[in-house]
């Protein structure tokens, strides 16, 4: 439950650029029943689950589907998996983590770009059967399970008339993205998903199961949670507030490299000229190390039609297709299938900015041919720049959190992705440096960008504390302090 992503949409599905790494075999000795014979943590917990919880180990075909993960270099081999089928034995299950020495994880929808985040080399416990989604028409909020992902959600939500501030992508664990943030295609409605939290369950560190909500005790974790990720204990089930939802317009529209200067003038215009917090676009430059570019431009309205001129400067530029249509929210979020891309080694790092500028389209533009072929060079598959144009009103929703958003940035994402193990150390440094270089071309034109948060979600697993929660870093070290004095926690990684 780490970290997730929530806006991949490189999913070109190119079959000449686009292929599947196998999972590296797991050579463990294994003794009678499958059972790993050198673990008396998962044999303790097999021993004092219920029937409706299991242990796998690597002989068994359910363990491979526990350990998946979208990015290869995100997988561990731990000695078990568990799938926890009760908040009970959840509760046990950590009493008997909290006893041993062992490393764990918690593992939701599996899209976490850093290893250790959601993966492990002891025990795993997977959230796979936490998959109920209530309405409550009465309070007009949603249970949502920390098993499912968005699809889920979406799909249990749509025959209501409702929807939740959640992930963009299909594919996605709803988890991930609800404690690393969340930002939304309603983000300009209605904020990030945090903002819309009224409830978590969460088992502590000491096995106890508690309601976390800002009018009871545990106040100080509700606040905590939202953007904390799991750093205090394991959220079983969190409760949002549902907003109506009609269809809306939408889709995706790709286009070839020749128009990437037209799509960032676009990209520009949008976020200088839209004033409409139902409209949104995340348009994404891609390259491959053939030196094929693609541009791929995600489009949305909140409601059936969008206002005559609004989206004309992307509808206008020659595309090679297009599926922008009235559609319900759930068939959009189904068209955008993130884990198309699933296999690679990969990972993310953000930069937030004050404004998309022109320069900074310029910079970004120029950054991604010298990057993909530095990718190319070192096993790699593609590189990809998202930008994420939302309004500068957005901090009007933002309520109390962990990670702080009451002052606007727009977040930009770069994705790079590559095939070999003994790349990873050149991919890192070479996603920093470039990350380095729009950060610095930022500056150079005045963005006070120092003073921005990173979105959690979009971070290295060495990025410091501060950079993603600023003058919160100490409030929250002092919270998991009170909850998890012996650092439990912390034996999940990141």
């Amino acid at each position: 439950m780490r970290r997730a992503l929530d806006t991949v949409v490189v999913f070109l599905l190119l079959p000449s650029v686009l292929a599947f790494t196998p999972l590296p075999a797991v050579d463990l000795a294994i003794g009678a029943r499958g059972v790993a014979t050198n673990d008396s943590t998962c044999l303790a917990i097999q021993q004092a689950i219920s029937s409706a919880s299991s242990v796998y180990y690597p002989s068994d075909p359910q363990y491979s589907q526990d350990i998946w993960h979208f990015m290869n270099s995100s997988i561990q081999y731990p000695k078990c998996t568990v799938e926890p089928g009760t908040v009970q034995d959840v509760s046990k299950i950590m009493k008997i983590l909290a006893n041993s020495t062992s490393p764990f994880a918690v593992k939701c929808g599996g899209h976490a770009s850093n290893q250790g985040f959601s993966s492990t080399t002891g025990v795993l416990i997977a959230m796979t059967r936490f998959n109920k989604v209530i309405y409550h028409p009465e309070t007009s909020t949603a249970d949502i399970p920390t098993g499912v992902i968005w699809d889920d959600v979406y799909a249990a939500l749509e025959p209501h008339g409702v929807n939740v501030v959640g992930g963009r992508v299909s594919g996605v664990g709803a988890t991930g993205v609800t404690l690393g943030g969340g930002y939304s295609w309603l983000t300009n409605l209605y904020g990030l998903t945090v903002d819309s939290v009224t409830a978590f369950e969460l088992v502590l560190p000491s096995g106890e199961v508690v309601e976390v909500t800002n009018d009871n005790k545990f106040r100080d974790l509700f606040f905590a949670l939202k953007g904390g990720f799991n750093n205090f204990g394991i959220v079983t089930k969190f409760t949002l507030t549902t907003y109506p939802q009609g269809q809306i317009w939408a889709g995706l529209i790709l286009y070839s490299g020749s128009h990437w200067d037209k799509l960032a003038d676009a990209t520009v215009d949008f976020q200088n000229s839209n004033t409409d917090p139902n409209a949104n676009v995340l348009p994404s430059f891609n390259q491959y190390p053939n030196g094929t570019q693609v541009a791929a431009v995600l489009v949305f309205y909140n409601k059936p039609t969008a206002p005559p001129g609004l989206f004309d400067k992307f509808l206008n530029v020659p595309s090679i297709s297009q599926n922008v249509t009235t559609r319900s929210f759930r068939d959009f979020i189904l068209s955008i299938p993130s884990n198309a891309e699933a296999g690679f080694r990969g990972a993310f790092k953000g930069v937030s900015l004050a404004e998309f500028s022109p320069g900074i389209l310029k910079t970004i533009l120029a950054e991604i041919p010298t990057w993909s072929a530095y990718n190319g060079a070192n096993s790699g598959v593609f590189v990809s720049y998202d930008m994420e144009p939302f309004l500068t009103s957005i901090p009007k929703h933002a309520t109390p959190s962990a990670f702080p958003h009451d002052k606007f940035a727009s977040p930009m994402n770069i994705y790079f992705a590559w095939t070999s193990p003994d790349s990873d150390g050149a991919q890192m440094q070479g996603i920093e440096q470039t990350a380095a270089n729009i950060a610095a071309a930022a500056k150079a034109e005045g963005q006070d960008i120092d003073s921005l948060t990173l979105y959690p979600n979009y971070c290295l697993a060495d990025t410091p504390l501060e950079k993603m929660y600023g003058n919160n870093v100490q409030r929250l070290k002092s919270i998991k302090e009170e909850y998890d004095p012996l650092n439990v926690m912390g034996r999940t990684g990141g």
